[in-house]
């Protein structure tokens, strides 16, 4: 099959061609068809398929054949991401597929740490498609400087994050704010049980489209694991990126303090290093991502915040320098490489404090790794044995559903 087949406009195939799209992926074969008939979609297929393009190709199309040039634009479409970077790459891709068409929807990404009255002053210029993170959507909502009565169609991407528990209370201020007919998308790798109900408040009757695999991981991806002690880390780091060939490598870090010290370390070494998280500017942000997918330096430290949808093409290896908290952050994090039909290696330290928690993500992920130790590496000392701490307090400290609430909310407005 290739893209002639969905009937689309001369201008989008023109553009189609020129981003080196050659054939349609299987989730975009069986989405794109449906968006253009008109159906509302919930849809689940692994990290690097192509979702992004699944529903923009089909907008797109739509705006083509509706949309009047004498007129103001109007805001047609709404398109909802859970963070900044994946936002300004949504908007991105849509502008790459406008190159060609007659009248060019005009496109306005709403995302924290720039200037809102900037932000409002673009949207009333005349705005197609707004892509945004819900964060900033809310506080441009609560200004009342924005008509979305003819929004048409309703985007969510990464829907699994977005409607994560504690992102409830900002979808019915959403929803709210938006017409109830309406065209509803929503694309993900993965949807977790505790999602359904809430995806029900934006459609209930919505497609289900699954391209399932034995294992929610692409097979071109190569996985190690390799047992070493917390503290030998970063020397391993430095050792296999000296025995390897890795033109491009994102390291997962647990927390945005180490991202900046091991970064700083590992230049202090002479490696071409730098790191990526949320208490960055947006200019610094913006400026650090470029630079790493133009190939300025070849070895980001990052926090999960780069985990999700982004596609940096040239990541050739992955490394979980701190394991992923759940098997479904693991999914999405190796899936920063192997994209478009290429290869990758993924690779994952453990000590003997997680040698439980990499089982449970062997296990959701349907994968059996075998442990490597790497010579004067290896792994030292004993598994520290388990105590039985104290029952905790009732009425101290907050729940884990007041916890789970409270990250959902930070995260959904980076």
């Amino acid at each position: 099959m290739n893209f002639t087949q969905f009937n689309l406009s001369n201008e989008l195939l023109h553009a189609i061609e020129k981003n080196s799209y050659t054939k349609p992926t299987a989730i975009q074969e069986k989405v794109i068809p449906l968006v253009l008939d008109n159906e509302d979609i919930i849809a689940m297929a692994q990290t690097g398929s192509g979702k992004t393009a699944s529903y923009i190709l089909p907008i797109l199309e739509f705006l083509s054949n509706n949309r009047d040039e004498a007129k103001k634009a109007k805001i047609k479409v709404l398109i909802l991401t859970p963070t900044r970077e994946l936002s300004i790459q949504v908007s991105r891709t849509v502008e790459s597929f406008t190159k060609y068409l007659h009248v060019k929807p005009k496109v306005v990404t709403l995302i924290g740490g720039e200037s809102i009255g900037d932000q409002l002053f673009s949207i009333q210029q005349g705005c197609d498609i707004l892509v945004a993170t819900s964060g900033r959507f809310i506080d441009i909502i609560s200004k009342k400087q924005m008509n979305l009565s003819h929004v048409e169609f309703f985007v969510l991407d990464e829907a699994d994050k977005m409607l994560s528990l504690g992102f409830e209370e900002e979808l019915d201020a959403i929803l709210e704010a938006i017409p109830s007919t309406r065209r509803n998308l929503l694309f993900s790798a993965t949807y977790p049980p505790k999602m359904q109900t809430i995806a029900q408040k934006i459609t209930t009757k919505a497609l289900h489209v699954e391209i399932k695999t034995k294992s929610p991981l692409v097979d071109t991806i190569e996985q190690r694991c390799i047992e070493v002690n917390t503290e030998n880390r970063a020397p391993l780091l430095r050792h296999l990126l000296k025995e390897n060939t890795f033109t491009q490598v994102l390291v997962f870090m647990a927390n945005k303090r180490a991202t900046d010290n091991i970064a700083a370390k590992f230049r202090k070494h002479g490696l071409k290093a730098d790191s990526f998280h949320g208490d960055l500017t947006q200019e610094e942000r913006n400026y650090t991502m470029d630079a790493f997918r133009a190939k300025k330096f070849s070895i980001l430290f990052t926090t999960d915040i780069s985990a999700r949808g982004l596609d940096i093409s040239g990541v050739d290896c992955v490394i979980n320098f701190d394991l992923p908290r759940s098997p479904t952050d693991y999914i999405h994090r190796i899936g920063r490489t192997a994209r478009a039909g290429k290869s990758g290696v993924a690779i994952s330290f453990i000590s003997h404090d997680e040698q439980a928690h990499f089982k449970i993500i062997e296990k959701k992920c349907n994968v059996s790794i075998k442990r490597e130790k790497i010579e004067g590496f290896e792994l030292s000392g004993e598994e520290p044995k388990k105590t039985k701490g104290s029952a905790p307090i009732k009425g101290k400290g907050k729940s884990k559903k007041d916890k789970l609430r409270e990250k959902a909310l930070a995260e959904a407005k980076k």
